[in-house]
């Protein structure tokens, strides 16, 4: 989790950097055709749409969309800034009461309350409704009730932490002080839901009914959603366009062909063999710039193999095996970094990124590699198998370089292999069912701009993403106490002291810090990415 209170100190530490890497491309579009709907290349969301289900890339693009919850990302900087929320108050930093700006409604007329917040987030921390995001709900007092971890049965259906005192006031009573608690309430799991959802879920989960400036207006899966400008929507940031066609690839060098012949208007994610012609392509339809994402491999620690005393070591040694700055350099055409920390430095050194933590195991060292990896007991079985989703993010052509790159290192020609895996929403369903026998693709895009969050959800024991569940009670402790901390710098030492755990025990492999990029047509102007590189659908225009 994370929070603030007195003004949202990390997420202010970071808005300035932030600032800077947020870009844009296509000019001043003037007004657009206000009707024209625009279309855009996707990819199945894992789960049904549930604000407080989805805890990935593609399903949170839809979420972003069709829902706005108590705080907003500004598009540019980063920074959580009021949104429903008239205001959130405190005295101690552990009791909050949340006021919800009048006015607003649901698409489909009901009217957004104090109740709509509460009954979500009940839902969302309930251990029968099974929901990913439920780990963002722990600090709120009686969690331990209704989502007890210990794998008894849930004694309570509500937090206790959870208070309505009016039509549009709450309370919220956490176990602990969190000083930054607030601006976490901009993440998609803390988004209100409409009573449609609770009388008839079937009904909503296959058309959800939410209150952001777009409608859901068809679904088919494998094929394309199509979104809807919500003509009656309350708040500031109106849609620019009539709305957006997500259409499903399973390829994004599909995607990109799609889009040079006029197929697709825009591209989120070029793929990597294009990166060298996309410039004589695009001009400036295109734009690349830094993002809160970083790429790791992490590994299946419930799987015993990699669970033994010398396994840090083999894991250290793999890092070094891999030549971060040929893969980047060849492979991404530069438009990655290699990552020398498990952050990301859009945070800045304010806001806790410490360039080269990660010291000499983030260097290419083949040598060093080989050596570690025999101390440490050899590679689990002889060899490695990198498992990967092979539908988007030029996931293939990457791994092939990281596992050519442990081959030549450890003079093993079948030292390393890769393992696809055909669709995104499949591989990350074999990951939450523990079906991992080696390392696999982690990439993490953050939530919100604070340290915070590159280190809790992932690192944390049986954090929401968590998935190699790795665990050590030092981090733990480090992060519960920074957690605690109102004062900045003393927060984010300490959660500088949790990220070193997590290098002493390699508890990922960090790879390289990703940039996000886009290409677009001739009909679009105006289009932007966030600091999470998501694409600010609801300011492009269309020509």
């Amino acid at each position: 989790m994370r929070g603030a209170t007195h003004g949202g100190w990390a997420v202010c530490a970071v808005a300035v950097a932030l600032a800077a890497t947020a870009c844009g491309g296509g000019g001043d579009g003037g007004s657009g055709d206000a009707g024209a709907v625009l279309s855009a290349s996707w990819g199945d969301p894992q789960n049904p749409l549930e604000p407080a289900n989805t805890n990935e890339v593609q399903g949170g693009k839809v979420l972003d969309m069709i829902f706005r919850g108590l705080k907003r990302y500004d598009p540019v900087t980063g920074e959580a800034k009021d949104m429903l929320a008239e205001k959130i108050e405190t005295s101690d930093s552990q009791n909050f009461t949340v006021t919800v700006k009048d006015g607003w409604t649901f698409s489909n007329g009901e009217k957004v309350t104090a109740q709509s917040f509460v009954d979500a987030w009940n839902y969302g921390a309930s251990l029968k409704n099974n929901q990913r995001n439920s780990y963002f709900f722990g600090y709120i007092e009686g969690y331990d009730k209704v989502h007890p971890e210990d794998g008894s049965e849930q004694t309570a259906d509500t937090l206790s932490g959870l208070k309505v005192t009016g039509d549009l006031t709450f309370t919220v009573k956490l176990t602990q002080t969190f000083s930054t608690f607030p601006d976490t309430l901009g993440y998609n799991a803390f988004a209100p839901l409409p009573k449609a959802f609770f009388d008839d879920h079937d009904a909503w989960v296959k058309k959800p009914v939410g209150n952001g400036p777009y409608l859901v207006d068809t679904y088919t899966r494998g094929s394309q959603m199509a979104l809807r400008t919500w003509d009656d929507y309350p708040g500031s940031d109106k849609a620019q366009n009539g709305g957006v066609d997500l259409k499903v690839y399973t390829d994004n060098n599909t995607a990109y062909t799609d889009l040079l012949a006029g197929n697709l208007d825009l591209v989120d994610d070029v793929p990597a063999a294009q990166l060298k012609n996309v410039k004589n392509d695009l001009g400036d339809r295109y734009l690349n710039t830094p993002a809160g994402i970083i790429q790791t491999l992490a590994f299946p620690f419930y799987d015993d193999a990699w669970n033994q005393s010398g396994s840090a070591k083999v894991r250290q040694g793999l890092s070094m095996a891999i030549d971060r700055g040929q893969i980047t350099d060849t492979i991404f055409q530069k438009t990655r970094t290699p990552a020398t920390d498990w952050t990301s430095p859009v945070l800045g050194k304010d806001g806790g990124f410490q360039d080269g933590l990660c010291g000499k195991f983030c260097e290419f060292d083949a040598d060093e590699a080989k050596k570690l990896i025999q101390e440490g007991g050899g590679l689990p079985g002889g060899k490695v198998t990198i498992t990967y989703n092979a539908d988007t993010g030029s996931h293939r052509e990457w791994v092939d370089a990281v596992c050519n790159s442990i081959n030549n290192a450890l003079d093993n020609e079948r030292a390393c292999t890769g393992n696809p895996v055909g669709t995104f929403a499949d591989f990350r369903n074999q990951i939450t069912q523990q079906k991992m026998s080696g390392p696999f693709r982690a990439g993490w895009q953050m939530d919100y701009p604070l340290i915070q969050n590159f280190l809790q959800p992932l690192y944390y024991t049986n954090a929401s993403s968590n998935d190699g569940k790795w665990s050590d009670e030092k981090f733990d402790g480090l992060v519960d106490r920074a957690n605690r901390e109102t004062d900045q710098p003393k927060a984010i030492g300490l959660f500088q002291q949790a990220e070193e755990v997590v290098r002493d025990n390699m508890a990922a492999i960090p790879l390289w810090y990703q940039n996000g990029s886009a290409g677009w047509s001739d009909r679009l102007s105006d289009v932007k990415l966030n600091p999470f590189s998501v694409p600010v659908y609801d300011q492009i225009k269309v020509s």
